[in-house]
């Protein structure tokens, strides 16, 4: 019981992991636009 347990908890920990990076990359690629976006706007 205690081994399915934990791989449950793996998985999760996994799964939030993996959310948490797509966000993450997802704010970084928005930030990259804007800071792209802002020296075009300059020229």
């Amino acid at each position: 019981a205690m081994d399915g347990a934990t791989r449950n908890a793996n998985d999760i920990l996994q799964s939030l992991n993996l959310k948490y990076n797509r966000i993450r990359q997802g704010m970084i690629t928005q930030e990259i636009s804007e800071i792209v976006g802002g020296a075009e706007a300059q020229k």
